[in-house]
Order: structure tokens, then C-alpha cells, then sequence
């Protein structure tokens, strides 16, 4: 019986599909989770030049700033 990979999170997801590599199920779900989860990511361009080095600089700050206040709350 295979275990219910929607009620898996993605680190019991991974360490089965570890085990089970010729499970392609398991690997479609993880892959999935990865992709669902990487669109939620902002991303930035490379820092490599001033008006991309400003933009890291301010997302840089901002989770700072981020971290800074959930420490204190």
C-alpha cells in the first residue's frame, strides 16, 4: 500500500521518493510541491550591474528588517 503523498510534507515526500527511486508517482508529486512552492519565491536579477546590485541591496534590507522584527515580536 503506498502512503497518501498529498498529507506528506516535502521533506517526508523526499526521503520516501529516496528510498523508492523507481516510483515515478512519488517523484511527479515531489516535483510538483517543488515547482508550486518555487512560484511563491521572488526572484532578482543577477547583481551585475548598479541598477541590479541596488535592487539585492534593497531585498537584502527588506528580509532584515524582515527577521529583525520576528525576533522581536
Amino acid at each position: 500500500m503506498k502512503p497518501d503523498f498529498d498529507t506528506m510534507s516535502i521533506a517526508e515526500l523526499r526521503a520516501y521518493f529516496l528510498s523508492h527511486r523507481d516510483d515515478n508517482e512519488a517523484f511527479y508529486k515531489l516535483a510538483d510541491r517543488l515547482e508550486s512552492r518555487a512560484e511563491d519565491t521572488e526572484l532578482y536579477p543577477c547583481p551585475d550591474t548598479p541598477e541590479n546590485i541596488t535592487i539585492m541591496e534593497t531585498a537584502i534590507r527588506k528580509q532584515i528588517n524582515k527577521l529583525e522584527e520576528k525576533r522581536k515580536g
